[in-house]
C-alpha cells in the first residue's frame, strides 16, 4: 500500500470541531461488523507556525472536550444508522429470527457446559 492509499484508509469518516478542539471519528471493521471509534485532540501552532495535535487538555478546556465528546457520540449513532440503512436486506425477518434463536441456543449451551 502506498502512502496515499494508507492515508485514505486511515482517514476519519467525520471530524467535529469546537475552535482548536476536534473529535475525529473512524470507521473500523470487526468480527461482528463495522464499529466506530473517536480520538479527541487539541490543535496548536509552534514558533515556526507549524500545526500540531496533542491529546493533553487544560482544565479550562475540559468542559468543551466533554461537550465535543457528547456530540461525537451522537454522530457515531447517526453513522451506524447510515451503515445499517446501506446494508442490503437479503434475508427475510424469519431468517433473521431463526439465526438469532440459533445464536442464543449456542450461547446457552456454552454457558451450561462451562458451569
Amino acid at each position: 500500500m502506498n502512502n496515499q492509499e494508507e492515508t485514505k484508509a486511515n482517514a476519519p469518516r467525520d471530524v467535529l470541531r469546537d475552535g482548536n478542539l476536534k473529535a475525529s471519528l473512524y470507521r473500523n471493521e470487526g468480527a461482528k461488523g463495522p464499529f466506530y471509534s473517536a480520538s479527541l485532540a487539541r490543535t496548536w501552532r509552534d514558533d515556526q507556525g507549524q500545526l500540531h495535535d496533542t491529546t493533553s487538555f487544560a482544565g479550562a478546556e475540559l468542559l468543551r472536550v466533554s461537550e465535543l465528546a457528547r456530540k461525537a457520540y451522537e454522530r457515531m449513532g447517526e453513522l451506524r444508522r447510515e451503515d445499517r440503512r446501506d446494508v442490503p436486506k437479503d434475508r427475510s425477518q424469519g431468517q433473521r429470527r431463526a439465526e438469532f434463536a440459533e445464536r442464543r441456543t449456542a450461547r446457552s449451551a456454552r454457558q451450561e457446559r462451562d458451569r
